[in-house]
C-alpha cells in the first residue's frame, strides 16, 4: 500500500491509478494523516441490466403523489 500526500495523488492521479489498475491500494493523507483510501474496482463488479426483469415498476411511479403528502417531506403545495 503506498501513501501518498494530497498534493502528490493530484500531481500524479494518472499514475496513481495505473498502480490501482494493477490491484494496489493507495492512500491519500493530509499533514501525515491518512484520509482516504483509494481501492481498485474488481472486475464484473458492475453488470447493467443484470436484473432485467426481477424488478416490477408500478404504473403509477411518477403519478402526483397524494394530497398532503408532499408536505411532509417540504414540497409543498400538496
Amino acid at each position: 500500500m503506498k501513501i501518498v500526500n494530497v498534493h502528490e495523488a493530484k500531481t500524479n492521479l494518472s499514475r496513481l491509478l495505473e498502480r490501482m489498475e494493477a490491484g494496489e491500494e493507495v492512500v491519500i493523507a493530509r499533514a501525515g494523516t491518512p484520509v482516504a483510501r483509494l481501492v481498485p474496482v474488481p472486475a464484473g463488479a458492475r453488470t447493467p441490466g443484470r436484473l432485467r426483469g426481477r424488478i416490477q415498476i408500478g404504473d403509477d411511479f411518477d403519478a402526483p403523489l397524494p394530497r398532503g403528502v408532499g408536505d411532509a417531506f417540504g414540497e409543498g403545495g400538496g
